[in-house]
């Protein structure tokens, strides 16, 4: 285990575990935390998870933890690890199991006072027309072969179906659609698992959420996304459901065989990879390409699905209720990008678990109404908390791989939270402080309780103190679906 003596501080908010540490290690490790934040990661096996990581074929410069990290599968979450290319891995763990797991935010021509007498309605629409729930399906029904073309298509499958907008698009991370993608990689289990999915919440930690737009930090940048104080915005929090979870799973298995095969020594078998060069390798960003595509068209029918909803109870009652995207982000990824290692530029596969990206300004890679501000980066808190949009910042780049946080990290286990909280009585209280909530079980409401997390704000401070990430908006809830 590691403690607090092995520490070494590398600045304000950031802390090392040297490379001889373990002999196994073949970089340091690096993680981002104040006082308060580096007790609770102390508490966990998610700095030793982290270590591990830093054992890896590839692993370039060092592993990272971003502050909201807590443990996972094989790596921690919140967890960034780059391997370069060509003979660097490639891990299922890496990217966990709900593959491009991540968040949409929605905005509105609405003051809040405009939506208030109507939230009621509002939100009982959304959970009837947002299926949620463990196992739960949609209204969406595909023709035969139609899913192949949402996993190798992603949200342009959804375009060409009338359920997204070329604004839309363009304000998604990938424009919605991670090329490569490769559908013939992914097993018919998944398959069958992910096809009567498609536009549907899940259930776990996945919600939809209507917020107020609660302090604008950055005006300018505020304003290119179209945020102003009192608005009424929605965020989207899902993934790639059942299909994600089942290719997940078919990879770790496969690499549990495959990685005696390339001679890798692990110290934890939850690591298991293959040298991206390899076929094994190929093979699965292949397949989680096509899972991300799943969960990027998901997202998009979720958003309709909201538009509609809006439509439905707010048409005869405002005017210029209709929903337009700030952006589209996914935290849970591996992704082939060239970064900048000691002077030279280098091909690197960058896993991002629990972890987004956070592009400085003038990548690319961004849309080009951001491009000269910076990626947006959404950061949800739990329910009755509030949830921020960030930008990514230069600094990301030469620090993090342009990664940054992407929530406040879990601080209680699911099955402690049921222990602690009842599901009813906080469901009263968050309706007491103004909230309304929708849920499909107490028990999972329980769960997903604020004192289970992090506290997000606390977090965010961090990553902005750190200069990896710098603050627009602060929202704040108003009503919550849940699964």
């Amino acid at each position: 285990m590691v403690d607090s003596g092995d520490l070494k501080r590398m600045g304000e908010y950031v802390y090392e575990i040297p490379q001889s540490f373990r002999e196994d290690m073949r970089v340091p490790a690096r993680f981002y935390a104040d006082s308060e934040l580096l007790t609770g990661a102390l508490r966990d096996k998610s700095l030793e998870q982290l270590v591990n990581t830093a054992t890896l074929p590839g692993v370039a410069r060092y592993a990272l933890a971003m502050p909201d990290i807590h443990q996972g599968y094989g790596f921690p979450i919140g967890g960034v690890v780059a391997t370069e290319l060509p003979d660097g891995i490639i891990s299922p763990g890496g990217v966990g199991y709900d593959i491009n797991c991540g968040v949409r935010l929605l905005a509105t021509h609405l003051e809040e006072a405009e939506v208030a007498p109507h939230l009621d309605d509002l939100a009982s629409a959304l959970y009837a027309n947002c299926p949620s729930g463990v196992g739960k399906g949609g209204s969406i029904k595909l023709k035969p072969g139609e899913l192949d073309r949402i996993l190798e298509k992603g949200s342009s499958w959804a375009l060409g179906r009338g359920y997204a907008t070329e604004s839309d698009l363009e304000r998604t991370e990938d424009g919605g659609c991670l090329e490569g993608a490769d559908a013939g990689t992914v097993s018919q289990r998944a398959k069958e698992r992910g096809k009567g999915q498609v536009g549907t919440l899940g259930a776990g930690n996945h919600f939809i959420e209507v917020d107020r737009v609660d302090e604008i930090f950055d005006e300018a940048v505020a304003q290119r996304m179209g945020l102003s104080i009192g608005q009424v915005a929605v965020q989207i929090h899902c993934g790639s459901r059942g299909l994600g979870h089942q290719v997940c799973s078919d990879y770790v298995k496969r690499f549990q065989r495959a990685v005696h095969r390339y001679g890798i020594q692990l110290p934890d078998r939850e690591l298991v990879c293959a040298p991206l060069s390899s076929p094994d390798g190929r093979d699965y960003l292949g397949a989680m390409k096509a899972a991300a595509n799943y969960a990027y068209a998901n997202r998009q029918v979720v958003t309709y699905h909201v538009r509609r909803s809006f439509e439905q109870v707010l048409a005869s009652k405002v005017s210029n209720h209709g929903l337009y995207q700030i952006y589209d982000i996914g935290h849970n990824m591996a992704k082939v990008e060239e970064h900048e290692i000691d002077g030279r530029y280098v091909k690197l596969c960058v896993h991002r678990k629990g972890a987004t990206r956070a592009f400085g300004p003038g990548f690319s890679e961004l849309p080009a109404v951001y491009r000269d501000v910076g990626q947006p980066v959404l950061v949800p808190g739990s329910m009755g908390t509030a949830s921020w949009v960030l930008v990514g910042t230069e600094r990301a780049m030469a620090q993090t791989f342009g990664s940054t946080c992407h929530g406040a990290g879990r601080a209680m286990s699911r099955s402690k939270a049921k222990k602690s909280v009842w599901g009813s009585e906080l469901r009263e209280q968050l309706e007491a402080s103004g909230i309304q909530v929708r849920a499909g079980s107490m028990a999972g409401l329980a769960e997903e309780a604020p004192i289970a997390y992090k506290d997000v704000d606390r977090v965010v401070e961090v990553v902005c103190g750190a200069g990896i990430a710098t603050k627009v908006a602060r929202l704040v809830p108003i009503a919550v679906i849940k699964g």
